[in-house]
């Protein structure tokens, strides 16, 4: 295989996976009318319900446009040599593969970042303010930013450096040692990421003493589950929608409520909530994720050290002089379509978890409290409640609120 034939291996990924998205968005786009079944018809009434419409029509054609962008700008970059013209800079710099990788992906990174911050700024104080949502404020959203660069700088560059390091100095067994490091950041991160990182971003406070951690504490000791834990995070700072999660191991076992959870919902179903959380922890979801995930990144970079001492990889990108860094960018483009496909398996996995956690909670403490809190949540979020099967199979992590509430009823 030449080069260039690889190079329009490439190209046909990148295009085909575009008209893929395009085709899945448009059908689920003619299903925005859909008559509401009558399992949802309490979730909006007549002026929600077009307010809705408007909000993913909105989204619609914003992702249109922001896609159609990024394919061209992608495709551009590529036919043009853009990462040879990177790679020149970082090499002006330095020779040592470290530095130089490090140089070159702060380059495309910061750069990709700065040329999409627009739409992002759009997203966010256009779309999510004229619906209603955004509560972001620009100091917000320009700190977020910098915090975010600072976190890639810090984490992502030195992980990476480890990386290259382990390569430079092991060879063909570098994905071993790169896959203990990843492995090992992984559940660091599981365990220490709503302790360490989410302050960067948000305030955390201890749930207050109330009616609410007292239900919250009797639910846990009826499923012999020791929940000391329990913060309340500042969603509002940034957006109206609410959510709720579960972090941690053993003695670092949290759950995190967002203030608009606990303001849009009543006590009933924020305990029916996290009894679904506490489902998928009973139910060893969170274990399955943790190593699958660990075992996917595995096999990535076994079959990343198979080819990225192949100048091919390189080459294709116009770039003359082989590198790790090139050839990385070159090796994820080319795995883009495995990536969709174990992406797929884990959506299935997931939307079964969420049946089994929405049985638990079901089981153990209420169904209807759940139901009402989905449809709530629903509502508030301005969810599309009649998305079509194709899009549900290719896209959700969750069943659909039809689905669950069905099952729910049971």
């Amino acid at each position: 295989m030449t080069a260039n034939t690889l190079f329009y291996i490439i190209i046909a990924i990148i295009v085909i996976n575009f008209i893929v998205d395009k085709i899945l968005d448009a059908l689920n786009a003619k299903h925005f009318n859909d008559t509401i079944p009558k399992e949802l018809k309490d979730v909006y009434d007549e002026t929600e319900y077009k307010k809705s419409q408007q909000y993913k029509a909105t989204k619609y054609i914003f992702g249109l446009t922001t896609s159609t962008f990024s394919l061209l700008l992608t495709s551009g970059f590529l036919f043009f040599d853009g990462f040879e013209f990177v790679d020149n800079i970082a090499r002006s710099y330095t020779e040592n593969p470290i530095l130089l990788a490090l140089i070159f992906f702060g380059i495309i990174m910061i750069g990709s970042d700065i040329i999409t911050t627009p739409f992002s700024y759009y997203s966010t104080f256009v779309i999510e303010e004229k619906f209603g949502f955004n509560k972001t404020t620009v100091k917000t959203f320009i700190l977020d930013k910098l915090k975010g660069w600072l976190m890639m700088a810090v984490v992502g560059g030195g992980i990476l450096a480890l990386i290259i390091w382990f390569y430079q100095s092991t060879g063909d067994y570098f994905w071993l040692y790169a896959w203990g490091l990843v492995a090992v950041f992984t559940l660091f991160m599981n365990m220490f990421y709503s302790k360490l990182i989410v302050p960067l971003f948000n305030k955390q406070t201890p749930l207050e003493e109330g009616s609410l951690r007292d239900k919250i504490s009797e639910y846990a000791k009826t499923v012999g589950f020791k929940l000391d834990k329990i913060f309340v995070i500042d969603g509002s700072k940034r957006s109206t929608k609410a959510n709720a999660y579960f972090s941690g191991f053993g003695s670092e076992k949290r759950v995190t409520l967002y203030d608009t959870l606990i303001n849009d919902l009543e006590d009933e179903e924020i305990v029916a909530v996290l009894a679904h959380e506490v489902g998928h922890y009973k139910k060893k979801h969170i274990i399955f994720n943790l190593i699958s995930s660990i075992l996917l990144t595995g096999l990535t970079l076994y079959i990343l050290s198979l080819f990225i001492s192949n100048p091919l990889l390189s080459n294709a990108l116009g770039v003359e002089i082989p590198s790790f860094h090139i050839g990385l960018i070159a090796f994820g483009l080319l795995y883009s379509p495995i990536s969709e496909i174990t992406g797929l398996i884990m959506n299935l996995f997931s939307r079964a978890f969420e049946y089994q956690a929405d049985d638990y909670a079901k089981n153990t403490y209420k169904a209807e409290p759940l139901i009402t809190s989905l449809k709530k949540l629903s509502k508030n979020s301005l969810s599309n409640l009649t998305p079509h099967p194709a899009y549900v199979f290719m896209h959700y992590s969750h069943p659909t609120l039809l689905e669950r509430i069905v099952n729910l009823r049971k």
